[in-house]
């Protein structure tokens, strides 16, 4: 292998490597894991069990007429999206 060839290897696992960390951070543009928590009560979540940055959203879990669902926050304005039971 050309020292050429091991520099782009090195070169595209560190992208490779990195992208996941970076993707599941809040942006500095997003609404705060508190504020999205409130949004999601305010949508009829009596309790949000779990709340992360996960590729582009806050993903959360949490309970709405005793059923746990999981769901998406958007991260700007707080609406709720991809709504599903949690099986």
């Amino acid at each position: 292998m050309t020292t050429t060839s091991r520099i782009g290897l090195a070169a595209l696992l560190s992208l490779v490597l990195a992208s996941p960390a970076l993707a599941d951070r809040a942006g500095p543009d997003w609404i705060s894991a508190e504020q999205a928590t409130q949004k999601a009560k305010a949508a009829g979540y009596s309790s949000v069990t779990k709340i992360e940055a996960d590729d582009g959203h806050w993903e959360a879990k949490g309970v709405k007429n005793g059923r746990v669902y999981e769901f998406h926050i958007d991260p700007k304005t707080g609406a709720i999206s991809n709504e599903h039971l949690d099986d």
